[in-house]
């Protein structure tokens, strides 16, 4: 595993001394050096492997090889190219090309100079992330320095942390901002990897709300979201009763206290798309089940808590115990003996869906055949069946 330091190099007025040094803290109340460039700061405190410096054709390219790094002799025609194409705003690549080896001779480590576009418009961000992820490799700690650049850069630099965790595979271990507050000359660091942490929770949520799984908020959750990764499963298997006993037990947990300022934002709406196991029955947590599923075009699963519902429905109205395995084999066999036709056919597209077999009936063989149909079918039969049974108080 390497560690990667993405960082920026923007433009600030140079003066008759050169550019403006600062003195950073990190936190420890301990003022760093005096540096033009946060980024050689930030190279040595996390140790990295490979640095990539990212400018644009008008960014500061002189500063590097001027003020903050003694190069004395050391490719000097290069540099001095370089700092005349920097005053006119008109760096290329060849001129930055043969200045990265002495750099990383300077630096104790890999370093590449990168020329950026101004990013202006979507084309322009998409070649900045491909840029950047070319430099990353699966498993790469990558750290990522948004102090200097322009001030959009932050909200791609944000977008591309996301694009390098997911689809490169990498650590994310930092995103760096240096503050500077010009009335107190004061240079706070600040790690801004937390956003990620808001990141997830929001394509948690998405992911849930697509496919019901909400196991996927369990490696956010920690140490109590293990019971949300075992409520789910249960859910999944068709076991509400296990689900409702794991969710109730996370639920308490999370009540009892909740030291992730994260999770705590998202808790409202994470235990609203759980909120079945509140209800007083096993009948009601089948039915608000099979209505979810069949919002989230999960059809066998709306299937099947649509009949389990309509069982456990018979079964306590009848003051029996919904949870005695050889009673609801009873009415199953009972409801489908009567010709139910509702029970019947709602039970019919249950077995073609989960067995993969073509119906005999044509009619199910038309509804399976057209996502939309099914949809509207299930519905329909959903109403007739769960509304009748509530109505009769069960």
């Amino acid at each position: 595993m390497s560690i990667t330091l993405l960082t920026f190099l923007g433009r600030v007025p140079k003066g008759e001394k050169g550019y403006r040094t600062t003195c950073y803290d990190f936190g420890d109340g301990t003022a760093s050096r005096p540096v033009t460039f946060f980024g050689w700061l930030l190279q040595e405190r996390v140790a990295a492997d490979r640095l990539v410096i990212m400018g644009t054709a008008g960014s500061m390219w002189d500063n590097i090889f001027e003020q903050d790094i003694p190069f004395e002799q050391d490719a000097e025609d290069a540099r001095l190219k370089l700092m005349e194409a920097a005053e006119a705003r008109a760096v290329t690549a060849e001129l930055l090309a043969p200045l990265q080896e002495p750099l990383s001779r300077r630096l104790g480590c890999e370093a590449r100079l990168e020329l950026i576009p101004y990013c202006r418009d979507e084309r322009e961000q998409v070649d900045l992330l491909a840029i950047m992820a070319k430099h990353v490799s699966p498993g790469d700690a990558v750290h990522i320095d948004i102090t200097h650049g322009f001030r959009h850069l932050p909200m791609i630099a944000l977008l591309a942390a996301l694009y390098l965790e997911k689809v490169r595979k990498a650590r994310i271990a930092g995103i760096w901002y240096g503050a500077f507050d010009p009335d107190t000359g004061d240079a706070p660091v600040h790690n801004l990897v937390g956003l990620l942490h808001i990141a997830e929770w929001i394509e948690a949520l998405h992911t849930y709300d697509k496919d019901g799984d909400y196991g996927v908020f369990s490696p956010l959750l920690g140490q109590s979201g293990e019971l949300l990764r075992r409520g789910a499963f249960f859910e999944r298997t068709t076991n509400p009763v296990k689900a409702r006993a794991a969710l109730s037990t996370w639920v308490e947990q999370q009540d009892a206290g909740q030291d992730d300022p994260v999770a705590a934002l998202f808790h409202d709406e994470l235990e609203k798309r759980v909120s079945w196991y509140r209800q007083p029955d096993r009948a009601a947590w089948e039915r608000a089940l099979a209505r979810r599923y069949l919002q989230q075009r999960d059809y066998l699963r709306a299937a099947i808590y649509g009949l389990e519902a309509v069982i456990s429905s018979n079964l306590l109205r009848a003051g029996k115990d919904a949870d005695d395995r050889w009673q609801r084999s009873r009415i199953r066999e009972g409801l489908r003996d009567s010709g139910h036709e509702a029970f019947c056919m709602l039970a019919d597209l249950r077995n073609s869906m989960a067995h993969g077999n073509p119906s005999a009936y044509p009619r199910l063989r038309r509804i399976l055949g057209d996502g939309q149909r099914l949809s509207e079918t299930l519905k329909d039969l959903l109403a007739q069946l769960l509304d009748q049974q509530r109505g009769q108080g069960a």
